[in-house]
């Protein structure tokens, strides 16, 4: 169980700061602990999540240790190669709902690579790949630069490079 003042990743949101462990019942439901979660990066934003939520609805923010050894393998993570479209965004979908940073990769290289195929066909990125490819880019590198204490230029910087290869 996360304390107050514990940092933690929830898809589709990013990191949170826990600001308060809350008992409440919600309409017609029976009475649960909750987290109270603050997003970082929206200050007027209020999330519940309940405190027996598993790793794929919150997990602790990576340590600084912890990101350095994860930069470090980000060129060994395969990128997901589904060729069909609707599949490819279904599969896309299932990495957000894991959690997992590796996920993030296998998305962002899976992408960085069909857009390359496709510019050098003469073809245009498509929206369904440009936004996933952009919300796979901040959930990683917004976490990996809260977690090391620098601006996310610099893990761009420093990430982009092993991602793309």
């Amino acid at each position: 169980m996360f304390k107050i003042g514990d940092y933690v990743v929830k898809p589709n949101t990013g990191i949170c700061r826990i600001e308060d462990i809350v008992f409440m019942s919600l309409v017609g439901k029976e009475k649960k602990q909750y987290y109270v979660l603050l997003p970082i990066d929206d200050d007027r934003a209020k999330l519940y999540v309940t405190t027996d939520a598993d790793r794929t609805r919150l997990r602790p923010v990576m340590t600084t240790d912890e990101s350095r050894e994860f930069i470090k393998r980000i060129a060994d993570i395969e990128a997901v190669w589904v060729p069909n479209d609707k599949m490819r965004e279904q599969q896309y979908k299932e990495a957000f709902k894991t959690n997992e940073p590796e996920s993030l990769v296998a998305i962002i290289k899976n992408l960085y690579s069909r857009s390359q195929i496709r510019i050098a066909q003469g073809k245009k990125v498509t929206s369904t790949d440009e936004k996933y490819y952009k919300q796979a880019e901040k959930a990683l590198y917004s976490e990996l630069a809260f977690s090391l204490g620098v601006e996310m230029e610099e893990i761009i910087n420093k990430v982009a490079g092993l991602i793309t290869k």
